[in-house]
């Protein structure tokens, strides 16, 4: 399948490298330049950087290097371009073009072994499960964990989700049962659901009890590549691509994803690749949009009123929002018996995760994250509700920074919390 694949290299994006007008309406969108104000990091800068390189006015040196990791890659650039730059698009290909000529940088290298070796990763999670207490510290109850001494490419401060004791996929080997006249659903379920938040598959499995829809969780599905993607490499994403591609042919219906970062990965990603990729691609529906089409508003609206009264607020992940999904997961959230929903300030920006940015880049992560928990504080909610589980350890993460008591969740645990038991 790999001669059906085309990653386009910085040369093939002229056209729009030419687009850019060098308005600086990018300026306001961008995380990064907002927090340290330098135009090599907001788009049109690196726009300007990319021609240089194309035009062989700058070298590929450490500078450029550097100016090119410092993307989140959350596409809110060319969500408000009036030219439509897709800057992300062009970072990506720089990072390609860097990995070409240079090689990957070591944990490029470190986390692309890993993500396209299902059986390492299975290896190194229970690995993690088992000896997590020599590992890791437990830090106040909701926030998460601490590592214990140093490890390479991740802070010591911070707080890391638990390690699933069984993954999420290992717990539904079978397809689940449901009404004989609907179409079955396949769950793509991403690294982070099947590793460290298998409780947001379990609200899922729920919720499509409740609904009477059949599922089904293909087991040879892997990570989506788009961590690939930002490390600038090429050939793992298309040997992930093709796995994944594998694994959901004989699924006839749509693919719906938990993750708005793998949404992205299977679906934006995909759908450019063209071929049996494209195909999938365009299968591939964010949850809450499937289940608010699929008529749930309805179905909680007619549920009993709670006892209880829960205040929740909603941080938009940028995948989604970049994609025009805002409203489904407000409307589901409204709809709840019992949770008063809030809107808070700075909803839709970035919470400054961004993957492996976080990793390069963590001091400059956790600043764009703290102006995020100031929202959250301003908020008075008593849960942050998202729809992306590394937005979640994020804001996890800015609220213990912060000092503050909210817990996150995703808005299916709160969706599933509202339900009755369904056998």
């Amino acid at each position: 399948m790999s001669e059906q694949k085309k990653h386009k290299t910085l040369e093939d994006f002229r056209a729009e490298i030419d687009r850019c007008v060098k308005c600086g309406a990018c300026q306001a969108q961008c995380a990064v330049y907002k927090t340290l104000k330098r135009e090599s990091t907001v788009a049109r800068g690196k726009v300007a950087i990319a021609e240089a390189l194309l035009d062989k006015d700058l070298p590929l040196n450490d500078r450029f290097v550097l100016d090119m990791s410092q993307c989140l890659l959350c596409g809110s650039c060319y969500d408000k371009c009036p030219n439509l730059v897709p800057t992300d698009e062009i970072v990506m290909a720089a990072r390609r073009e860097i990995a070409e000529r240079q090689g990957l940088t070591t944990f490029g290298k470190a986390l692309t072994g890993v993500i396209k070796r299902p059986k390492l990763m299975d290896l190194l999670a229970k690995s993690g499960q088992r000896f997590g207490s020599m590992l890791f510290k437990k830090v106040p109850e909701h926030s998460g964990l601490r590592l214990r001494f140093p490890v390479p490419f991740i802070a010591q401060d911070r707080a890391i989700p638990e390690i699933a004791k069984v993954p999420f996929r290992e717990r539904y080997p079978q397809p689940l049962t449901g009404d004989s006249e609907k179409v079955p659903v396949a769950f793509f379920t991403g690294c982070m659901i099947n590793y460290t938040y298998p409780e947001v598959g379990e609200a899922l499995v729920k919720i499509m009890r409740f609904m009477g829809i059949p599922m089904v969780v293909p087991q040879g599905q892997g990570c989506c590549g788009l961590p690939a993607h930002a490390a600038g490499d090429a050939a793992t994403v298309d040997l992930l691509a093709d796995n994944n591609v594998a694994a959901f042919a004989q699924q006839p219906g749509v693919v719906v994803t938990a993750c708005a970062s793998c949404n992205a990965g299977i679906g934006k990603h995909y759908r450019d690749m063209g071929g049996a990729y494209t195909e999938l691609g365009e299968k591939v529906v964010d949850v809450l949009k499937f289940l608010v089409d699929n008529g749930l508003i309805e179905k909680l609206k007619a549920l009993p009123s709670a006892t209880d009264t829960l205040r929740v607020t909603y941080h938009d992940p940028c995948h989604l929002r970049t994609q025009g999904i805002t409203a489904q997961p407000r409307e589901l959230l409204r709809a709840l018996p019992g949770v008063e929903f809030v809107e808070m300030e700075g909803a839709d920006r970035c919470c400054g995760l961004g993957g492996t940015f976080s990793v390069y880049h963590y001091d400059t992560s956790r600043k764009i994250g703290a102006r995020k928990a100031d929202g959250i504080a301003a908020s008075q909610a008593d849960v942050v509700a998202s729809a992306c589980p590394g937005c979640m350890m994020q804001l996890q993460d800015s609220i213990e920074h912060a000092g503050l008591s909210q817990r996150v969740s995703h808005v299916l645990e709160l969706i599933a919390d509202r339900l009755p038991d369904v056998s």
